[in-house]
């Protein structure tokens, strides 16, 4: 039978938190943000036309040939659906410098965007040099480098004798690879929608668990600096009043979470309807199918790895006594988090590696890693449950060092104790 007394700790901390103003504001803009990440794209790109006037620009042709007039025709409302065509300003090879300082005159008064230097580097390397006010817009920068590319390809075509018809025909063939996960289920969506949501799921998991822990640390410290803490440990033993803070936090953080997986499925079903009302037509996501028991694990990682480092976090918050020392007694754990953070690209590009499996086994960073490897590409069961069951053997470990060093530092005040101090609080019968 559950006690009474430990029920009213998880009640206290659970209401405590979840009853404020700014649970509130984070349960309903973490989906909000994740619902436009799926509708603003969409229609950014349906308006995506540039810059107004970032065609006009001058192109210093100094190849002798007709690629500078050729690439004017191509750019013409192309690097931004302009109407006018870039100037072409043809040069002798010796003449770049002078109508260079031309063109950048032109360019610091305004009257143009930039410049785009063509010369024999052109034709036998395939380096241009584009300077400009407009650098920093990377949608005209891609498109100005396509153009450039395709026009110095059908160069080299006409070059090789082939006929200039086909050569713009072969030039103007564009290429898409979509992906596609397959798994032992059958198709699993889109390897890159795959790639974000596990990159998703992933930071989710890492915030909360960080944000929450954090929590439970400020929770002990609170009590400490205003001695509520004395009057707690007299009615029930400072053990259980730890595992009820622990429980009661991480119960807010899996209410959040739950919100977060039920308001991101309502927002994925209506955004068609809101692209609609905008008129534009929407393209299936193909968000991964997740079954419930790959939910459930996932959430599993969250609980047991919030509780690892919950006890953790409450076990310096036991040994400080401001807010100037969590600062700094709060960072290796800090960094223990952030370390399975810092391989999240790694794990990304090479889920199944002997990186990749060894971090998905050790207890402080398989809570990241091993739910974002389940999510960009299937995993052995063997390795979840070793994986799941490392994080519990870690939980469990932490949660009784916690538990020994809380009930002697809850009631320590003045300096902050030595490591050898804790180890001893930790042997104490």
């Amino acid at each position: 039978m559950v006690d009474r007394k430990f029920l009213a700790v998880v009640r206290r901390e659970y209401l405590e938190r979840v009853r404020t103003r700014w649970f509130l504001i984070a349960t309903v803009f973490g989906p909000v943000l994740f619902g436009s990440l799926m509708v603003l794209p969409a229609l950014l790109a349906s308006r995506n036309k540039g810059a107004a006037d970032a065609s006009n620009i001058v192109i210093i042709d100094a190849t002798s040939t007709s690629l500078g007039a050729r690439l004017s025709s191509q750019l013409a409302g192309g690097v931004t659906a302009g109407d006018n065509a870039p100037r072409v300003v043809p040069v002798a090879p010796g003449a770049i410098a002078p109508a260079e300082s031309l063109a950048t005159a032109d360019v610091m008064q305004e009257r143009a965007k930039g410049y785009l230097i063509v010369d024999s580097t052109l034709i036998t390397t395939g380096k241009a040099r584009y300077a400009g006010s407009n650098t920093t817009a990377i949608f005209d920068m891609q498109r100005l480098e396509r153009a450039v590319q395709r026009e110095l390809v059908a160069l080299r075509l006409e070059g090789a004798g082939v006929d200039p018809d086909v050569g713009r025909a072969i030039t103007g063939i564009s290429t898409n690879i979509s992906t596609e996960r397959l798994t032992k289920q059958g198709r699993g969506g889109s390897g890159q929608v795959n790639f974000i949501v596990g990159l998703a799921v992933a930071m989710t998991l890492y915030m909360t668990i960080f944000i929450y822990g954090l929590n439970v640390l400020r929770g002990v410290l609170e009590e400490k600096q205003t001695r509520v803490a004395e009057v707690v440990v007299a009615s029930i033993p400072a053990t259980r009043l730890l595992a009820g803070k622990v429980v009661g936090v991480g119960a807010v953080g899996f209410t959040q979470i739950v919100l977060w997986m039920v308001i991101g499925v309502v927002m994925y079903y209506v955004r068609a309807p809101i692209l609609a009302s905008f008129g534009v037509a929407s393209t299936p996501l193909n968000i991964p199918d997740v079954g419930f028991s790959t939910a459930a694990t996932l959430l599993g990682f969250f609980v047991l790895g919030f509780m690892f480092y919950a006890g953790l976090f409450a076990a310096v918050g036991a040994t400080i006594n401001s807010e100037q020392e969590a600062q700094q007694a709060q960072m290796p754990v800090v960094l223990l988090l952030v370390a399975s953070v810092m391989f999240v690209q790694n794990i990304l590009m090479q889920p199944d590696g002997t990186l990749s499996r060894v971090m998905s086994t050790l207890p402080f960073s398989a809570p990241i890693i091993m739910p974002l490897r389940m999510t960009v590409a299937p995993v052995p069961t063997s390795q979840v449950l070793l994986s799941l069951a490392s994080v519990a053997l870690g939980a469990v470990f932490t949660t009784w060092i916690a538990g020994r060093i809380y009930r002697v530092g809850l009631l320590m005040y003045g300096k902050r104790p030595t490591f050898r101090e804790m180890m001893t609080w930790v042997n104490r019968r």
